[in-house]
């Protein structure tokens, strides 16, 4: 099973419908197959993910957020690890709102480097 926890993602891409951006940043903790994280950045004030990790390493989780223009939004995703050739994580997301129009969309965060983590923006 992978470790997620302390782990930092950022999006890589993302669908036109999809609400998180370049300056979106997601800050993961785990404990035993419990994944929680927090998130803001760009169009995000501040968002929560719940879900659960499997042996081997997606994840499924449930999102809500509010954008900094006072929106709530909400949905699930799924999740899959894949590694880089510098071995950072790339996580390939197929997500659905809850919210709104319920459309899907897809999307690619990929892990931080220490030198790329914000300097006391963590949530």
């Amino acid at each position: 099973m992978i470790d997620y926890d302390g782990r930092v993602f950022r999006v890589r891409k993302n669908t036109e419908n999809g609400e998180v951006g370049g300056d979106t940043r997601f800050f993961y903790e785990q404990m035993g197959d419990r994944l929680t994280g927090t998130y803001r950045g760009g169009a995000i004030d501040q968002g929560h993910l719940l879900g659960r990790v499997f042996p081997d390493g997606h994840l499924e989780f449930c999102y809500h957020h509010i954008t900094v223009d006072g929106e709530l939004r909400a949905g699930r995703c799924t999740s899959v690890p894949e590694r880089t050739d510098q071995d950072r994580l790339v996580m390939k997301e197929t997500w659905q709102w809850f919210t709104g129009d319920r459309s899907t969309g897809t999307s690619e965060l990929i892990e931080v480097i220490p030198d790329e983590a914000p300097r006391g923006n963590a949530p």
